[in-house]
Order: C-alpha cells, then sequence, then structure tokens
C-alpha cells in the first residue's frame, strides 16, 4: 500500500515540477519568475524524499535538506537583487 501512495505521490510532484518549470520559462514578470523557481526547489526536494521513502534508504533525506538550503538562499539572493539592485552591501 505504502508503495502505491507513493508512487502516486510522486507522478503527482512530477506534474507539478513540469507546471512550475513551465511557469519559469513563461513567468509574466521578474518575480513570477522567482517564486516559480523557489517552488521548483521544494517540489525537487520532495521528489527526492519520496525516492528516498520509496527505496529505503535515508541518504536521500540529507541530499533533500541541502537542495532546500541552496534554494531558499538563492532566492533571497535573487529576490533582494531585484528589490536593491546589489547583494552585497
Amino acid at each position: 500500500m505504502l508503495n502505491m501512495v507513493v508512487l502516486a505521490a510522486m507522478t503527482l510532484v512530477g506534474i507539478s515540477l513540469l507546471l512550475n518549470a513551465w511557469r519559469l520559462l513563461r513567468g509574466p514578470d521578474a518575480t513570477d519568475r522567482i517564486i516559480a523557481l523557489d517552488t521548483l526547489y521544494i517540489n525537487a526536494a520532495a521528489l527526492i524524499v519520496l525516492y528516498g521513502v520509496q527505496i529505503g534508504r535515508s541518504d536521500f533525506f540529507e541530499a533533500a535538506l541541502l537542495i532546500a538550503l541552496l534554494g531558499f538562499v538563492s532566492t533571497m539572493a535573487l529576490a533582494k537583487f531585484l528589490l536593491r539592485g546589489d547583494i552585497i552591501e
């Protein structure tokens, strides 16, 4: 039962990744693209966690944590760049 649920969740997260990529490429504004990129990082981390659950290894949880951390930092840097025009003061 768990394998079916994880497979269904992976399918839905994969569809979400495709929709986020579409918004990233076709976003009408730069802020929409940044939000799509942030959501793309979150969905990629969720997909990695689901894959780790499916194969029964905990190594993937650390990789997902690193991806989420780097995604957050890059989103903050891009938002600051759009707000002020400079990242480092």
